[in-house]
């Protein structure tokens, strides 16, 4: 019985979803899928490679990759005769269907959000963490403790140094932002005077226009 290779199924039209991040995030989900058979972490590693190894550091790959000049079947016949030798049927298969759907220049956006969501489905998420200057080992571990507490997941930070933020931290989960920077908070001040102005200046005008006012 000659065993079953992993299968990658046809993504939808990019048309239904015309974010590249999206689109990489459903491919990411799609490579995940198929890899879970033979091994997630090894074909991540394998993934990972030949981004950062083949694709990225060979001459003129990544363009002839993202080219609308050189077609589709062009780009299979160079990963059948140049990856495929030297690639797992797995990751040869997966840069098939990116070359049929003319993905292939997504791929290092695919790699990362592959990364991504298979932290995420290991109950692992990312946590951007800007502040106005590095944190030490013992303070971002203080912060990595807090949020594990707070959130109940195991974060990942990825901490960003942002010397306009003056003071405080701005901590980004997914689509929330939690901001207690002194820059903000200087912000919010002076919009909150600059309401105040606008009421007392809109409220002596109601006075001075009304004849039987105060």
């Amino acid at each position: 019985m000659t065993e079953q290779k992993p299968e990658i199924s046809r993504i939808g039209s990019v048309m239904e979803d015309p974010s590249s991040q999206a689109v990489a995030r459903t491919y990411a989900d799609a490579f995940l899928d198929a890899a879970a058979a033979t091994g997630t972490e090894a074909a991540l590693d394998e993934l990972g490679s030949f981004v950062d190894d083949v694709l990225l550091k060979v001459p003129g790959l990544q363009e002839i990759f993202g080219s609308v000049v050189v077609g589709r079947d062009e780009k299979i016949r160079l990963i059948d005769k140049v990856i495929a030798p030297r690639a797992s049927e797995l990751v040869t298969n997966f840069l098939r269907v990116l070359a049929r759907h003319e993905r292939l220049e997504l791929l290092p956006a695919i790699l990362r959000e592959s990364r991504i969501r298979n932290e995420i489905r290991h109950g692992r998420h990312r946590i951007q963490v800007t502040i106005a200057r590095p944190l030490t080992s013992q303070a971002e571990g203080t912060i990595r403790t807090r949020l594990a507490d707070a959130l109940k997941f195991d974060p990942i930070l990825e901490t960003r140094v942002d010397p306009s933020l003056l003071g405080g931290i701005v901590i980004r989960v997914g689509d929330t932002v939690y901001d207690s920077s002194l820059a903000t908070r200087i912000k919010q001040l002076r919009e909150q005077l600059e309401q105040r102005s606008l009421h007392e200046i809109q409220s002596g005008r109601n006075r001075f226009g009304n004849p039987e006012g105060d």
